[in-house]
Parts: C-alpha cells; structure tokens; sequence
C-alpha cells in the first residue's frame, strides 16, 4: 500500500503571514494537533503544530551557564533557547513554524511511513508530488488503512 492510497487529500493549510492566533483557532475548531504552512505555488516550506504554539503559552526558561573569565559558557543547547525565543515572541506563523519537514513522495510504501514518523516522532506527514503537497498522511490515516485492510 502507497502513502497515496491512504492519505487525506483535503488539506488543511496555512501561510506563513498567518497569525498564530488564526492557526490556533483552526487546530481547535478542526480537532487537529497540526498543518502544512505552504507558499503560493502549493510547496511546503514549513509545519506548525500545537508543540510550536505551547511555547508561546510556556513560561521562557533561561539555559543554564557559567562565568569563567568574563565569558558565558552554556551548560545546555543555546540554539534550542534561541528557537524558543522566537517562537515566544512570534505572532506570525513564519516566526513559530518548523522549517525541517518531514515529508514523504506519494508512491512511498505505507510500512516507511510508519517507520518514519516513529524514527522521527512526528505525527503528521505532510505527502507531495515534485515538492507539491497534494495529501498529508496521520497516525489516524494509519490506523484507517490497518482497518480496511484487516476488515
């Protein structure tokens, strides 16, 4: 079975000028956990997801550092506090959005995807065709196929 066999071909998608406020509001009322932020000619140039809007509602924690000889030596990933601080403050979906998307071609086998988004720990792939999107696979999309194809 391929990743076009499975995959919810309505998707749902946001743009990067959108407000976070809007993504917020079409997680909800669409009962989604995440969306394909995509450009104008339908390429997917990003992914935002309930984690990257939690950080917005998250209390900011510093990275743990040091002083030694007037220089700052961090204890913990300065990048990470770096990509939170951006998504803190972001209002728009370009500024909290994750740039490295996972995404699968439509003839990719059913069984990779799955080994994917476990490696990987997503819960969404977004699915396209020459850096298209034309489908977007989830966990549930994996549960429905294991159902048609044992019932």
């Amino acid at each position: 079975m391929l990743a076009k066999d499975i995959m919810t071909r309505e998707v749902i998608t946001v743009g990067k000028n959108d407000s976070l406020e809007e993504v917020a509001r079409i997680l909800l009322e669409e009962k989604i956990s995440g969306v394909p932020v995509i450009d104008a000619d339908s390429y997917v140039i990003g992914i935002v997801t309930e984690k990257d809007l939690i950080v917005k509602a998250s209390e900011l924690k510093m990275p743990f550092y040091v002083t030694l000889f007037d220089s700052i030596i961090f204890l913990e990933n300065p990048i990470r506090f770096n990509n939170n601080i951006k998504k803190f403050t972001a209002s728009q979906v370009e500024d909290a959005m994750t740039t490295k998307v996972i995404m699968v071609e439509e003839d990719t086998e059913v069984s990779r995807i799955v080994e994917i988004m476990q490696d990987k720990r997503v819960n969404r792939v977004p699915v396209v065709r020459h850096g298209k999107l034309v489908g977007i696979i989830s966990r549930n999309d994996i549960l429905k196929s294991l159902v048609k194809k044992n019932g």
